[in-house]
């Protein structure tokens, strides 16, 4: 499930969807799950190169992925949706008090981290990968994309609220995907997040994804068979526990996180030794993966 909370974010959305044929798209991946684009372009009796351009529009707002193949008759461009559900929230519970941050996805306070792994900005690779003590070069703070296969990084959110406000509400988002050696669609990764400390569950991504699909932002120069983009996804601690897209992953409020004693909140994500499936993590930023964004913390507050 993917939830919307701007309708400036949802205008690539809506535009995917303003198409007969696209929604014919979704339609036959939705009974088929998955199809090539031979058969999507024979189904709708469309030319590939009129199913290509509708499929960029749909991979543009998080619908489908496309990743290659081994067939008969050569290599194949295998067609699969993201998304079962999207939700728009037209109008926002929350009250108009708010203050939100960008933060890069290289900007970590601390880490521990695992081969596979490695960093970059958008123009080149910070020292060689999969040696964890690149992490600690003072150019990691540019980076826009990381990735390792256990451990963690840790990022500081300032905390901007006075003594007669109150937090209500915390939303994380960020594009992530798991961290296979290559590029692989299926390769399940628990990834677990933490602020301040307190666990607050964990995301089961389905892979890391890449192949012959490109991420959007993703440079010219990166390597075609490493991870090209993610999943948008959103994590959200409100006063009756702690949501990843709208859907419940653990009892952890707002409460519980104790925000107003602190002058920072830490915002933490690994993947532990104790995971059941360790398959790393990917953080993509601004100027790598589908989003066109780094990490974003929206803090909603009344006044008390």
């Amino acid at each position: 499930m993917k939830q919307i909370d701007n309708l400036k974010e949802a205008k690539i959305l809506f535009e995917a969807l303003a198409s007969d044929a696209r929604l014919e798209i979704i339609n036959l991946l939705s009974k088929h799950r998955e199809m090539n684009m031979n058969e999507i372009a024979q189904k709708l009796g469309l030319t590939n190169g009129a199913v290509t351009q509708h499929m960029k529009k749909l991979i543009a707002a998080g619908i489908v992925t496309i990743s290659a193949a081994a067939g008969k008759h050569g290599n194949q461009k295998i067609c699969r949706l993201v998304e079962d559900k999207i939700i728009i929230n037209i109008v926002t519970k929350h009250p108009q008090k708010l203050y939100e941050c960008e933060i890069k996805v290289g900007n970590y306070s601390i880490f521990e981290v695992y081969p596979t792994c490695g960093l970059a900005t958008k123009d080149k690779l910070i020292g060689e990968v999969d040696d964890p003590k690149y992490f600690a070069h003072p150019e990691h703070v540019n980076c826009d994309i990381i990735w390792f296969t256990k451990g963690y990084v840790e990022y500081i959110i300032p905390n901007f609220l006075r003594q007669n406000q109150k937090a209500i509400e915390i939303q994380i988002s960020f594009e992530i995907s798991s961290e296979a050696p290559g590029v692989s669609e299926n390769w399940p990764s628990d990834i677990y997040f933490y602020l301040n400390g307190v666990e607050l569950g964990y995301w089961t991504s389905p892979g890391d994804f890449g192949g012959e699909t490109k991420g959007i932002f993703t440079p010219d120069w990166w390597f075609p068979n490493w991870n090209q983009y993610g999943l948008l996804k959103l994590l959200s601690v409100s006063e009756d526990g702690t949501y990843i897209d709208g859907f419940k992953i653990s009892n952890v409020t707002i409460k519980d996180i104790d925000i107003e004693s602190k002058n920072e909140i830490r915002f933490r994500v690994a993947v532990p030794d104790n995971a059941k499936n360790i398959g790393g993590v990917t953080l993509f930023g601004r100027n790598f993966g589908n989003y066109d964004q780094d990490i974003k913390f929206r803090i909603f507050y009344e006044e008390v």
